[in-house]
């Protein structure tokens, strides 16, 4: 990380290769990319506003000096709140209301790794509830959360007879309350019951922890949300902090010192697969958060650390090929842990389908733990200190972050712009853009948008929500101001997969794909294995072949397979007279087949749609519309 003219590096080995200029490694590039455009082949223009060069140096820091002086457990806290290592608590969610189950579930967890649980609040009724629902969880070691609350203050107060009545040491229960009405807004559209009395419940708990349980944060800033909604990194960093200085400003307003609110707040982030984006990200809400705690003239500088939970993204999760939210899982956890986050939550892998059981929830754990006692990521602070590469994220995206949330500001704060519907329509906008970008495969969810598992059915295996808990659900009320939509990135495609099972399972046949390979071999395999791909992320049956030696021969094929569709795949300059031969050849006796391109053929696109060509597919198609226009002509409807 550290120049290699350093002097105290050794001299033997580094005198044998002396140091190259970037003038040099620029030249070198310049020659390798004969003519091509530097910036539009080697910059990476980021969703989150900012530019990222291909490679960064030692003179890349130059301008991030006075940002690297700081160091660890000290303002502004960028590496970190502690000085002595890295270690994070490893928390589990456990979402079901279910008092008795819930219970078994935090014990098993709590013995067997986690070091917090996160409960479902939402059917307690009593301190007896709680006591019930802590049974046999030893409040000394173990952190509780406490989310879907009614009423957070009446919970607290729940939880603060319960522990008197157990008699355990106040003093070191440790936990914290999902507490956030500026979130409830968001999601809902209206507050609970109105926006002063929903604001100021959290005056109330936080003097109620100040008395009673001096370790336990009442206030929780989701960060998550924003992430969980499309929204980039850059807003969901942006508005996370904008949404905290809202309640630094209100509560403080109410008479409550800013040690006394910050020190009670939680930023809970999710963690997405943009791996050194993520740890960047968190590197630079410490950074920006410590500066706005700071305006507040705190009495100590450790009340400008932030208390950061980072949570692995559901956007970014799938139903289909689900292993693979195992390794999604694992390189956003270690994201959290190298950024330093001060506890982690793995979501189990088959969240989306069905209730977690044991084994998922147990892998879940498991993943951190290995990244604890296996990698040793908890024994050192702050890993990502010094590199070029994500000093200088961290720099961009905290710039990016900061002029948001300056402009947040201007329309009167957190508030006024969530009833202005600037922060909705921000993400929004961003949400859409991150649907066009899947549906076109310009952000790949391997097994659902791209290399499809074309064995695998889940039907059978999506537990409905009414199967695995009764729900109960609020009166209608309509919404006063917009809202956020927290959905999963590859809704739309699991749909459409879905919608050919359901059509299998009532009886009807799934639709096949033949796949009529000619001509040049090279690329009639190449376009085969892009065609599978395609049809096999709506679920289809693929019958693929070694190649034909002419067109007869791969026209009596395709017709014998009783295929609804037919993939011609060649070489561009052979489409010029394969395709429309097999096209009319294939049409004048089966009509009703549906005739794909493996290709873009643009000098020739024309006369192949008049000979009946029905679609073309190629890596700029919006891979999502093609399919639903398949099936649609199939009548394989959604």
């Amino acid at each position: 990380m550290d120049n290699m003219e350093n002097d105290n590096m050794p001299r033997g080995l580094f005198s044998e290769f002396p140091p190259v200029s970037t003038a040099e490694w620029e030249a070198i590039i310049h020659q390798d990319l004969k003519g091509a455009d530097y910036e539009k082949k080697l910059i990476w223009k980021t969703t989150e506003g900012f530019k990222v060069k291909p490679y960064y140096r030692a003179e890349d820091l130059v301008n991030l000096k006075a940002m690297l002086a700081s160091l660890p457990g000290q303002f502004p806290f960028l590496r970190g709140t502690t000085n002595d290592n890295n270690h994070w608590k490893i928390a589990q969610d456990i979402e079901t209301p279910d008092l008795v189950k819930a219970n078994k579930l935090a014990t098993d967890a709590s013995s067997r790794g986690a070091d917090a649980v996160f409960l479902n609040a939402s059917k307690i009724k009593s301190a007896k509830d709680i006591s019930a629902l802590l049974k046999g969880i030893d409040l000394g070691k173990t952190m509780i959360g406490f989310n879907s609350a009614p009423s957070y203050p009446l919970l607290f107060n729940y939880l603060t007879d319960s522990i008197k009545a157990t008699g355990i040491d106040s003093s070191k229960v440790n936990g914290m309350l999902d507490y956030d009405p500026l979130s409830f807004v968001l999601m809902n559209g209206y507050f609970y019951k109105s926006e002063e009395a929903d604001m100021n419940e959290g005056v109330q708990l936080i003097k109620d922890a100040q008395k009673a349980l001096p370790e336990f944060r009442v206030l929780t800033v989701n960060g998550q949300y924003f992430h969980n909604s499309g929204s980039t990194l850059t807003q969901e960093l942006a508005f996370a902090l904008s949404a905290g200085n809202e309640y630094l400003a209100y509560y403080t307003s109410k008479g409550l010192s800013v040690d006394e609110v910050a020190s009670r707040m939680t930023f809970l982030f999710a963690i997405g697969s943009n791996y050194f984006m993520e740890i960047a990200k968190l590197r630079a809400a410490r950074l920006l958060w410590a500066q706005i705690v700071n305006q507040y003239k705190p009495v100590h500088k450790q009340s400008a650390g932030m208390y950061i939970h980072s949570m692995t993204a559901n956007w970014n999760k799938t139903i289909y090929d689900p292993y693979v939210n195992l390794l999604r899982t694992t390189t956003e956890a270690m994201s959290a842990a190298i950024g330093n986050a001060d506890m982690i939550t793995v979501l189990p892998f088959d969240l989306d389908y069905e209730e977690p059981d044991d084994f998922s929830l147990r892998i879940a754990r498991n993943q951190q733990i290995i990244l604890k006692e296996e990698s040793n990521l908890d024994k050192v602070i702050d890993p990502a200190a010094g590199s070029y590469y994500v000093e200088n994220l961290t720099s961009s995206l905290a710039a990016a972050a900061w002029e948001l949330f300056i402009a947040i500001e201007e329309e009167g704060g957190m508030l006024e712009a969530i009833k202005k519907g600037f922060i909705q329509d921000e993400v929004a906008a961003s949400a859409k853009q991150k649907k066009e970008d899947i549906a076109t495969r310009r952000i790949l969810a391997l097994g659902t948008n791209q290399h499809p598992n074309l064995n695998e059915n889940m039907l059978e295996k999506i537990q409905m929500e009414a199967d695995t808990e009764e729900v109960e659900s609020e009166p209608f009320r309509k919404p006063q101001y917009k809202t956020i939509e927290v959905f999963r990135g590859t809704d739309d495609f699991e749909d459409l997969r879905l919608a050919t099972e359901i059509w299998e399972n009532e009886g009807n046949k799934r639709p096949s794909v033949f796949m009529l390979t000619i001509g040049n071999h090279a690329m009639r395999k190449a376009r085969a294995a892009f065609a599978t791909s395609f049809f096999g992320c709506a679920g289809y049956t693929i019958m693929d072949n070694a190649g034909f030696a002419s067109v007869d021969e791969g026209v009596k094929a395709a017709l014998n397979s009783k295929a609804e569709v037919v993939a011609i795949c060649s070489s561009d300059e052979e489409y010029a007279e394969l395709a429309p031969e097999i096209t009319r050849s294939i049409k004048a006796l089966n009509p009703d087949i549906l005739i794909t391109v493996a290709g873009y053929p643009k000098d020739i696109i024309e006369n192949l749609k008049n000979e009946g060509v029905f679609e073309f597919i190629h890596v700029k198609s919006n891979v999502l519309d093609t399919l639903y226009r398949f099936q649609q002509k199939l009548e394989v409807m959604l």
